[in-house]
């Protein structure tokens, strides 16, 4: 799985027949692999939970998601398992089929969800927009598989 972790203000996002909004926190892009598996949902969520890149009184990156109360904006992203090395077109063989990915993300947004935090979400398969406001900015991204971003 891989994630676009981005620390906002504010984020949402709105589709054909649906919004969801947040205030402080994370907006989260989130794709699955063909690959991925309950642990790696698991892993990720936990993760992120307990990232620490929320400033403390002095500045520093010291606080979690849960110290701060922070809520979360789900997406799903498959696009994140594009591959464009030697082509123009990018190939998403690698990106999960939905009967894999959804219920792995569904997964992931429960982990979110017992930690009692705020977690909305976007609509799996829907054409979305999303709109935020990047925090520092502060943008990262986690991946549990090997990653090779590079193009060339």
């Amino acid at each position: 799985m891989r994630t676009v972790l981005q620390r906002v203000t504010e984020a949402s996002v709105r589709w054909d027949g649906g919004e969801s909004v947040i205030g402080p926190g994370y907006c989260l892009l989130v794709g699955v692999a063909d690959s991925d598996q309950e642990r790696d949902a698991d892993y990720l969520a936990d993760k992120i939970l307990k990232l620490r890149v929320f400033s403390d009184e002095a500045g520093k990156f010291n606080l979690s998601a849960t110290q701060v109360k922070a809520a979360f904006l789900v997406i799903s992203q498959f696009t994140l398992f594009a591959d464009a090395r030697g082509q123009n077109r990018p190939s998403f063989l690698h990106a999960a089929r939905p009967e894999h990915s959804q219920p792995l993300l569904e997964r992931f947004i429960a982990r979110l969800r017992d930690s009692g935090l705020q977690v909305e979400t976007g609509s799996f398969g829907a054409q979305m927009a999303v709109q935020l406001v990047n925090d520092g900015p502060v943008t990262i991204v986690l991946s549990t598989d090997p990653w090779e971003p590079r193009i060339g």
